[in-house]
């Protein structure tokens, strides 16, 4: 397990250089006292491993930039992909304030040679916009949702791909959660488009921390969301991280049948192939303790097969 004694440690993802595992993740001090305090002082951390079991520290990613900027609140959950050129790029939410105190979410991104010293963009590449997307003028939502950015090569080669947390303009507001969809063809500029699923009213009000792979072969599409941001349909489910079935790793993708992978006591689940034996393996963030209290630090892996057409954790972590 990952964990910092004098930090809370939530969101996370992962790199691989080929010799050493990456872990870049949401910290923030436990001086706070208060755990929801916690979204607001996000830096970024940076920890590695050979093993994917033990992990050392090293010196942080990210942290927020200087007002007036899209990341000057915090700077939040993302994902890291290798240019062919061999830059690394770590793309992240930028969460600041509107003028009325709500808070607005971009996605920008920042380069590296080396995976440990990094350099921000100039500023956001993307937002949320009309007519696909909602934004803080809906009224419907506590925030301008669109973050948590999954960025993927083209299976065919053609460019890349970016997933967001996002939500629709339409739709019953605890069903309004999409999925967000851009395009690139360098990584550097992007285009928004329409995103790849539609409100429901038995979906989820948002799709946090998405990711698609090709586990054994099969397509499936990773999203968390607890029952208090979702639809009545999915009262008492008590999910945390869900799997849902997939034709490509650009959709369909079928939200309304969406299974729990973790009940909600393991959140943000995220697979990784251990580069030894390609194992699939499942780790989530400890989110709620027998208390209900949240108590933080990224589990131990978790193998994961496909059972029937049901992708399965064949242990879960409970630490």
């Amino acid at each position: 397990m990952f964990d910092l004694p004098g930090s809370w440690v939530w969101d996370y993802w992962f790199a691989d250089d080929g010799e050493k595992y990456h872990i870049f993740f949401l910290y923030a001090s436990r001086a706070l006292r208060d755990p929801d305090a916690r979204h607001y002082r996000a830096s970024i951390g940076h920890a590695v491993s050979t093993d994917l079991v033990e992990w050392t520290q090293v010196e942080d990613a990210l942290v927020r930039s200087d007002a007036p900027a899209f990341d000057d609140l915090a700077t939040w959950t993302g994902s890291v992909v290798r240019h062919p050129d061999g830059t690394w790029f770590l793309f992240y939410t930028g969460a600041s304030l509107s003028p009325d105190g709500k808070n607005v979410q971009r996605v920008g991104y920042a380069t590296s040679d080396d995976l440990t010293t990094w350099t921000k963009a100039s500023g956001p590449v993307l937002e949320a916009a009309g007519p696909w997307y909602e934004t803080l003028d809906d009224d419907a939502w506590q925030d301008e949702a669109f973050r948590d950015p999954w960025v993927f090569a083209d299976p065919e080669g053609d460019g890349w791909h970016m997933l967001v947390t996002a939500r629709a303009p339409h739709g019953i507001p605890l069903g309004r959660g999409v999925v967000g969809h851009a395009w690139s063809p360098d990584l550097r500029t992007w285009e928004l488009r329409e995103p790849l699923t539609a409100p429901s009213d038995t979906g989820f009000g948002q799709l946090e921390v998405m990711q698609v792979e090709n586990v054994d072969g099969r397509p499936v599409l990773l999203f968390s969301c607890l029952d208090d941001h979702a639809t009545p349909a999915r009262a008492g489910a008590r999910g945390g991280t869900w799997a849902v079935p997939a034709e490509s790793l650009t959709g369909p993708f079928d939200i309304d049948a969406a299974y729990p992978l973790t009940d909600d006591a393991l959140y943000v689940g995220r697979l990784l192939r251990r580069r030894s034996d390609g194992q699939w393996l499942l780790f989530a963030f400890r989110n709620a303790g027998e208390d209900g209290r949240f108590v933080g630090g990224v589990s131990d892996p978790m193998p994961v097969e496909w059972q029937a057409d049901r992708l399965v954790a064949r242990r879960e972590s409970r630490e």
